[in-house]
């Protein structure tokens, strides 16, 4: 008989611990379980890669500092990781939620997480229509209505609903584009602001997302968080389209933000008090992005108001992030990577206070105290 060699051994038994975190401690209290990410091209991580559309990031130099892809683009609208991927790090999660549309987002691979995200999306289906594709609100949540199956075949049925309602977060941040891309887009939204107000508009965002949250809450999800809309009127885009000096912001864009804003506090505050069980975390990304557009010298930035990585105008503004575009070399001291999205270095001060920063920016809790819930 063969004689068995001892690595042979540990081999055999660090399988077997292996497969008994999957099958059975998916639903143990160590850490986070899974992070599902839904969104915009502000967390979006490679979903627009495999669509036929005008928004994606998966060209040189974005990603020039993402590390886990040696600097080479994945689809990320920033020069290295995203909110989403910081979060989850900082959580404990092993591994990057994969993006829905890879063909790697299947298997054991899908219990650390699914991004949803997608460059161009909004919570109303026509935001967004000038890209041609792109995943809205309501196809996200569609794909996570096919994951959920996959983990009842994964961990089997009463697992899967623990892993899922005690273990993961669902984190939300969407809204930029029903403004910018939808109701405040020039020319072919002229129609839409004549025929509809601004609080009738918004008014369709908040009843959408309504539904739309208590669709997920139906689907087991109970760990929220929900990022309200940035200072969007201040972004490179609008400064440089409209023309303004850097300290300065589009008025209409940011109180229109502000307007959505202050509904949907109410609106989380309403479903907090409604879905038995659940928690929505609210996320204040405007006060957040604004103080760091005000103070940006005291957070060792040199700029507030040009892109790192763009063209045209005074702040790099109108055409996005690619190959032939001007690249800044001090990319940390940037809080904006192109004419619309945060550097690494100023998502890497967003996402700590989101996870233990006070209640002037998460609130009722922050998330490393929402994950130990």
């Amino acid at each position: 008989m063969a004689s068995v060699k001892p690595w042979s051994l540990v081999l055999v038994v660090f399988c077997i611990m292996s497969l008994s975190y999957f099958v059975n401690g998916a639903g143990s209290n160590e850490g986070l379980g899974a992070s599902f990410i839904f969104g915009d091209s502000l967390v979006d991580a490679g979903n627009n890669n495999y669509l036929q559309t005008l928004s994606r990031a998966n060209i040189p130099p974005n990603g020039i500092d993402f590390k886990a892809s040696g600097g080479q683009p994945t689809g990320r609208y920033t020069n290295g990781r995203t909110i989403g991927d910081i979060v989850g790090e900082e959580l404990g999660v092993p591994s990057y939620a994969v993006p829905y549309l890879a063909p790697n987002s299947k298997g054991k691979a899908i219990l650390y997480g699914v991004n949803y995200a997608s460059g161009g999306g909004g919570i109303m289906n026509a935001t967004g229509r000038i890209f041609v594709n792109r995943l809205g609100l309501d196809i996200q949540i569609d794909y996570f209505n096919n994951t959920r199956k996959q983990f009842d075949k994964l961990l089997g049925p009463s697992k899967a609903k623990d892993y899922i309602s005690k273990r993961s977060i669902f984190s939300i941040t969407i809204g930029a584009n029903d403004f910018l891309n939808n109701y405040l887009l020039p020319v072919l939204s002229v129609g839409a602001r004549i025929s509809e107000s601004p609080d009738a508009f918004i008014d369709d965002m908040i009843n959408h997302l309504r539904n739309q949250l208590t669709r997920l809450y139906q689907l087991g999800a109970r760990k929220f968080v929900i990022g309200n809309v940035g200072p969007i009127g201040c972004i490179p885009y609008q400064k440089t389209i409209n023309q303004l000096n850097e300290n300065e912001c589009v008025d209409l864009a940011n109180k229109l933000a502000m307007q959505y804003n202050r509904r949907l506090k109410e609106l989380l505050s309403e479903l907090n008090g409604k879905l038995q069980g659940a928690i929505f975390v609210h996320a204040n990304v405007y006060d957040l992005v604004m103080e760091l557009i005000t103070n940006y010298t005291k957070y060792g930035f040199t700029t507030a108001s040009k892109a790192c990585c763009g063209n045209g105008g005074q702040f790099a503004g109108i055409i996005p992030c690619g190959p032939t575009s001007s690249l800044c070399k001090d990319r940390e001291k940037h809080v904006f990577w192109d004419p619309y999205h945060p550097s690494e270095a100023a998502n890497v001060i967003i996402a700590r206070q989101l996870l233990n920063g006070s209640t002037t920016y998460i609130s009722p809790v922050n998330l490393k105290q929402l994950r130990n819930l």
